[in-house]
């Protein structure tokens, strides 16, 4: 413990202890000061409240003799209130300063000293001018010829109705103070109250200073110096290369940290000198390791060929596919003609040549993945396009037991694009979300209004009572080849697809899912400016 003080500028806990000391010391004697003088201000408070007591008094006490003028009765009062210790002089002076009654009868007939309270206490300067300060003094503190401290008590006499309307002595109704009561009461009691109270409160701080520095002393040396010198100790025997050495500090705060982080470093420090020392005999095993991660690179990379030579395939699969659409597609419009064009057969013929268009133009947007192409752009309106895709599932038996609940907004909602692109954007919807439900329940479909960044839109919801979709698959849901389904139900492109078709419209979608509730997708495109 010396030690530290020896040279308290190489020593953290010094520094501690000498500033925790100062900061004590200070804050102590703030508190002592204030403590000091807040005493003297209630001391005087109390004061004050029995001096004005006491002028409140005299003036009930010498009311009477003083409304039937009888001097001698006055006097005497006077005589005896100055009798009690404490009581150093009681005097009635009238408004020009003259003493008329006092309880030392030496003093009556003398003028009061124009440069005390009897006369500042309404009189700036009564020297220059009579005039009267606004706010008088009531009361003052000075020393008397022992040392004790003296309190000098004002008051005005007032001239009152049963003065001014007495037939003994008529005071004029005008003339509003008739006279002043002047008290002096020694303070001498609580002067020495007051200095007893402070040298205890003095004893009490230097004490609590000295208790309190020589615990925080004690505290930093058991919580900071003794492990400080453990972890410097330590820190030696490391570097004299003794790995095995540990630093022996159990406490949980930022030194016990310390010197656990210590014992990890030496422990790390001897694992990487063993694994230094062992490293020939592990060669061959970090070698087969890396040729282990070498062969499943390459297997990823084959596997990615393979995925781009589907890709590539898959295109042009989907040229060949265009040539049996234009034979169903001719072949229909032939049969078309030997029929009525009211006929229920017409009508089938032209839902075959509608929907075998739509293969076409969805082999085209499958290429369009891969490459960008130009799109047939017309006004579209977005409740017809949902009507008519509605109408087309519900006759497939994937949709046999769903229900649609269709609520569409009163408005046509036009949009420029391409018809077909945004059926195949809604039958993607409603594929999915028959595969969620295992194809029973019930699908929402709405229109509404929407505003974004001041534009109009149309906001298309997709609502269904599936499984809903995880949290973790979330970011993933519009990646190419990404799906939840079973292996041979998707190909992860339908989402994907739809995505980038939105997207090239200046459009959105967002989606919202609980985990065995259901799924909601809204779409939003936006609508055609008038």
């Amino acid at each position: 413990m010396k030690n530290i003080f020896s040279h308290p500028e190489k020593s953290i806990a010094a520094k501690l202890i000498i500033a925790t000391g100062l900061l004590i010391v200070v804050v102590s004697f703030i508190f002592w000061y204030a403590t000091l003088k807040k005493q003297e201000k209630d001391v005087m408070s109390i004061a004050l409240t029995y001096g004005d007591s006491f002028v409140k008094f005299t003036k009930r006490s010498t009311r009477h003799s003083m409304l039937t003028y009888n001097s001698e009765e006055t006097q005497g009062v006077l005589e005896t209130l100055g009798t009690p210790e404490g009581v150093q002089r009681v005097r009635i002076y009238n408004h020009q300063g003259n003493v008329l009654f006092s309880s030392n009868l030496k003093n009556v007939g003398t003028p009061v000293d124009r440069t005390s309270l009897a006369c500042t206490s309404c009189h700036s300067d009564l020297g220059k001018s009579a005039a009267l300060i606004p706010d008088p003094v009531k009361w003052s503190v000075h020393k008397d010829e022992k040392g004790s401290t003296s309190l000098k008590m004002v008051s005005e006499i007032p001239n009152e109705p049963d003065c001014y309307n007495a037939s003994c002595h008529v005071h004029p109704r005008e003339q509003e103070v008739l006279g002043f009561v002047e008290a002096d009461l020694s303070l001498a009691l609580l002067d020495e109250a007051l200095f007893k109270q402070g040298l205890a409160l003095t004893v009490y701080v230097i004490v609590f200073v000295l208790a309190v520095s020589m615990f925080l002393g004690i505290i930093n040396y058991k919580i900071v110096t003794h492990p400080v010198h453990k972890l410097s100790k330590g820190m030696e025997r490391v570097a004299g290369g003794d790995l095995d050495y540990s630093v022996q500090i159990n406490s949980v705060d930022e030194i016990g940290v310390l010197a656990s982080t210590f014992n990890s470093m030496i422990k790390d420090l001897k694992a990487a000198r063993d694994q230094r020392e062992k490293w020939t005999q592990t060669l061959e095993d970090e070698i087969a390791k890396k040729t282990e991660e070498i062969r499943k690179t390459h297997v990823n990379l084959v596997q990615t060929e393979k995925l781009a030579s589907l890709g590539r395939m898959a295109a042009g699969v989907a040229h060949e596919i265009n040539n049996p659409l234009t034979g169903v597609v001719t072949f229909a419009h032939l049969l078309k003609k030997g029929f009525a064009p009211d006929s229920p057969q017409a009508q089938d013929l032209d839902i075959i040549i509608e929907q075998s268009e739509r293969c076409s133009k969805i082999i085209k947007n499958l290429l369009t993945f891969a490459r960008a192409t130009p799109s047939e752009k017309g006004s579209v309106s977005i409740n017809d396009v949902l009507n008519r895709t509605v109408f087309m599932v519900q006759n497939q038996e994937k949709f046999h037991h769903i229900k649609f609940n269709v609520v569409l907004e009163n408005s046509q909602f036009i949009i420029v694009g391409d018809s077909s692109q945004f059926q195949q954007i809604f039958l993607n919807m409603f594929i999915n979300a028959a595969d969620a439900m295992g194809g029973r329940g019930s699908i929402h479909v709405a229109t509404r209004s929407a505003t974004e960044e001041g534009k109009p839109y149309v906001e298309i919801e997709f609502t269904d009572e599936g499984t809903g979709i995880k949290p973790e698959d979330m970011p993933k849901l519009f990646e190419p080849f990404f799906t939840t389904k079973p292996v041979g139900k998707g190909t992860g492109l339908g989402l994907s697809v739809s995505h980038g078709i939105v997207k090239h419209f200046g459009g959105n979608i967002k989606v919202k899912s609980e985990v065995g509730k259901g799924t909601s997708f809204f779409v939003r495109l936006p609508l055609q400016e008038k």
